[in-house]
C-alpha cells in the first residue's frame, strides 16, 4: 500500500489528508496543534512527532501550512522536514506563498538530499472535501510523478508548470484575481442596497450575464444573509494580496487594482473579520 505524510491540518490540510485515507492510503500525520491529529487517528492515520519524523519515513510529504514564515518554520526549522529528509524522499509544498520562499525551500530540501515540489491550490473549503481541487504544481518532475496518485484524489485538475516558482507565481494571480472581483462584487451590493435595489435582484442580474460564476451565486446569497461561516479565511486572501502585490514590485508590474483590493482587505481585517470568511469583506465595505 503506499503511504504518504502530511503536515498541517488546518481547515484546507484536513480535509485533503482524510482524501487520502479514503483513498486507501497509509497516512502519517503532524500538526502543531496535536488535538488536529485525533480526528485523523480515528480514521486510521499515524501521528508522528514532528515534521522531521514524517519525512523520515514517508516516500512523499505533502505540507499545507497558513503562510511562508510558517511554510519556512515547518520545512527548515530544527524539527523540521529538512532534518529527516534524504535519500530522494520527496517534499510536496502545497502551501500559497510568495515565488522566493517556495525557492529557498526548494534549496534546502535539496541539500538535504530529497526532492522538492510546490503545488499549490486554487479552491476553498468545500472543494478540498471533495477533492475537487485544482493543484498547481512546479519543480521535481520525477516527484510530481510519484506523488500524483496523491494529489489526484485532493484535485480534479493537476497541472505541471514547469521549474520551481511558477506555480507560486499561478497561485498568486489566481487569488488577485478573486480577491478583486470580490472586492468589487461587494461593492456593487452595496451601492444597489443604498441606491434602494434588491440584493436578490442584483444577484439575478449578475447571474443571468457575462458576468455569472459560481464564487458570485454561493458566496452572494450567504453574504445577504449575513452568513461568513469559514470556507477561505479573511487573513489567508489579504496575505495573498500582499504576495501578488509584492510580485509586481518584484517585476515591474503596476497593480492599481490589486493594491486597492488589498488595502480594502487590510481594513476588514483590521475590523476583527480575520478569522471569517473572505466574503466578510462585505461587512468593512458596508460600513
Amino acid at each position: 500500500m503506499q503511504s504518504y505524510g502530511f503536515v498541517g491540518l488546518g481547515i484546507m490540510g484536513s480535509a485533503m489528508a482524510k482524501n487520502l485515507l479514503k483513498a486507501g492510503f497509509g497516512v502519517t500525520v503532524w500538526n502543531r496543534s496535536k488535538e488536529k491529529c485525533a480526528e485523523l487517528a480515528a480514521l486510521g492515520a499515524s501521528v508522528a512527532v514532528s515534521p522531521a519524523a514524517v519525512a523520515a519515513v514517508c516516500p512523499v510529504t505533502f505540507g499545507m501550512l497558513a503562510d511562508p514564515a510558517a511554510a519556512e518554520e515547518v520545512a527548515l526549522g530544527p524539527a523540521g522536514i529538512c532534518a529527516g529528509i534524504g535519500d530522494g524522499r520527496g517534499y510536496v509544498d502545497m502551501s500559497t506563498v510568495d515565488d522566493v520562499t517556495s525557492r529557498t525551500i526548494a534549496a534546502a530540501v535539496t541539500a538535504a538530499g530529497g526532492r522538492y515540489l510546490e503545488a499549490p491550490v486554487s479552491g476553498s473549503k468545500k472543494p478540498a472535501e471533495d477533492g475537487t481541487l485544482v493543484i498547481l504544481a512546479a519543480g521535481d518532475r520525477s516527484l510530481y510523478d510519484e506523488a500524483l496518485p496523491g494529489l489526484e484524489r485532493m484535485g480534479k485538475k493537476c497541472l505541471f508548470l514547469g521549474e520551481t516558482g511558477s506555480g507560486a507565481r499561478m497561485k498568486l494571480v489566481v487569488n488577485m484575481v478573486m480577491g478583486g472581483m470580490m472586492a468589487i462584487f461587494c461593492e456593487g451590493l452595496a451601492l444597489g442596497e443604498k441606491a434602494g435595489l434588491d440584493p436578490a435582484a442584483i444577484l439575478d442580474v449578475l447571474g443571468a450575464g457575462a458576468m455569472a460564476n459560481p464564487m458570485f451565486a454561493i458566496k452572494g446569497g450567504l453574504m445577504t444573509k449575513g452568513n461568513y461561516a469559514t470556507n477561505f479565511p479573511l487573513k489567508h486572501m489579504q496575505k495573498d494580496l500582499r504576495l501578488a502585490v509584492g510580485l509586481g514590485d518584484a517585476v515591474a508590474q503596476p497593480l492599481f487594482a490589486a493594491a486597492a483590493a488589498n488595502e480594502l482587505f487590510k481594513r476588514a481585517r483590521e475590523a476583527g473579520f480575520g478569522e471569517e470568511d473572505f466574503s466578510a469583506v462585505f461587512k468593512a465595505v458596508r460600513g
